[in-house]
């Protein structure tokens, strides 16, 4: 039997997952990452995405983050997510209606950290509706 990896997931309000699994893929900053036991020790932030949690030669879990930070070592994966949703819970309604905000937000944007604002939603509105896709 292979090792297994503690992962944690975490949301500003609670502590969403903890428990023991085959490996975690991320949607790290610089790319997508996996973290099986006895990985390197690394910390990185994290882009809006799905991680996929693998369990028995399969994805069992896959939850959308709108980003945050991610520390990984040999024996755990703890990411700190911004927001988290389920992907299985996400509505095609809901993820139109976030791209809509994002474009409003954009439209309305007039200072430069507004339009920084607007934009880091655009990126989370797009990735949302990728992750139903």
């Amino acid at each position: 039997m292979a090792e297994k990896i503690k992962f944690e997931l975490v949301s500003p309000a609670k502590l969403l997952i903890s428990e023991s699994v085959d490996m975690v893929v991320v949607p790290g900053s610089e790319g997508d990452f996996g973290a099986l036991a006895l990985h390197a020790p690394m910390i990185t932030t994290v882009r809006p995405g799905v991680i996929n949690v693998h369990n028995d030669g399969k994805i069992g879990n896959r939850i959308f983050v709108a980003g945050g930070f991610a520390e990984v070592n040999e024996e755990r994966v703890t990411v700190l997510a911004e927001e988290a949703i389920p992907v299985a819970d996400i509505t095609a309604d809901m993820a139109s209606a976030r791209l809509q905000d994002a474009r409003e937000a954009i439209a309305d944007a007039k200072t430069d950290a507004e339009k920084a604002a607007a934009d880091q939603r655009m990126l989370i509105a797009t990735a949302l509706q990728a992750a139903i896709h």
